[in-house]
């Protein structure tokens, strides 16, 4: 399904019924990130995940862009859909936004989870997010571009011990269809984020959660964030990285769901 926000179209799945659950995917990908997460949800809640602006089948231009943007275009998306207030799910780049639609908005967010999110990017993963900003901008290929990256996703003994995991990873990052330009973009909005200030003003119960061993929202980055939000609850897993809901999937499911049907209004 498509729905016209602004300028731009998005793409949306709505699947389920009940209290809303919003899933904002990262950088990498599209709503396809979600797809076992919908699974896990539509038969408690009504959830809808989408493809960002500069991603997956919703439009795609080469233009400045800014995580804030991003929260607006989430919350209009909830408005062409008849969505009030929802619990929102952000991963990665998709918890930055998710806290813009908290601070724009809080009467409409209900509660946050923060995956492998970030209020600031660390020093660390600052450049592991511009060196594969460059290898793709180098190489000019999105194949490329998931050899190159592919290790900063999962952690060592996942890259050693699941070759045929991190090969389908590898592929479905190579396999992107996007404009490059857009991730480009996308990557500098992640390197302008900073919330760091106005976290306190989060006042919706949050749930942080990180891999230890992720270079992209290092356990520095997760810190930052889980001080500075007033009513976090931070749940970290040990020895995974910035894929842990991929690494660990069965603990990141029953924490999600839980969560969720504890704080459903």
């Amino acid at each position: 399904m498509e729905a016209r926000i602004g300028r731009y179209t998005l793409r949306y799945v709505d699947e389920g019924s009940g209290p809303a659950v919003v899933l904002i995917h990262g950088l990498a990908g599209d709503l396809g990130a979600w797809d076992a997460q919908v699974q896990l949800l539509k038969p408690h809640f009504r959830v809808v995940a989408f493809d960002n602006r500069g991603a997956g089948r919703s439009t795609q231009v080469d233009e400045p862009v800014s995580t804030q943007d991003l929260a607006r275009d989430t919350l209009g998306l909830m408005d062409r859909l008849g969505i009030a207030r929802a619990q929102v799910v952000g991963r990665s780049m998709g918890g930055a936004v998710a806290q813009h639609m908290a601070l724009l908005a809080p009467q409409r967010v209900d509660t946050l989870v923060l995956c492998a999110s970030f209020a600031r990017l660390d020093p660390l993963g600052s450049r592991v997010l511009l060196n594969m900003r460059e290898a793709l901008e180098w190489r000019g290929s999105w194949a490329d571009h998931a050899r190159h990256s592919v290790q900063n996703f999962v952690s060592s003994s996942f890259f050693n011990e699941q070759p045929d995991k991190v090969a389908a990873i590898e592929r479905l990052l190579g396999g992107e269809t996007r404009l490059p330009a857009c991730y480009s973009r996308q990557n500098e909005a992640c390197q302008q984020h900073d919330t760091v200030a106005d976290l306190p003003r989060i006042a919706q119960p949050a749930l942080v959660m990180a891999g230890t061993a992720d270079p992209i929202c290092s356990p520095t980055a997760t810190r930052m964030l889980s001080a500075g939000l007033p009513n976090a609850t931070t749940e970290m897993f040990e020895g995974a990285s910035h894929f842990f809901l991929m690494e660990q999937p069965e603990r990141f499911n029953r924490l999600l769901l839980a969560w969720l049907l504890r704080h459903t209004r």
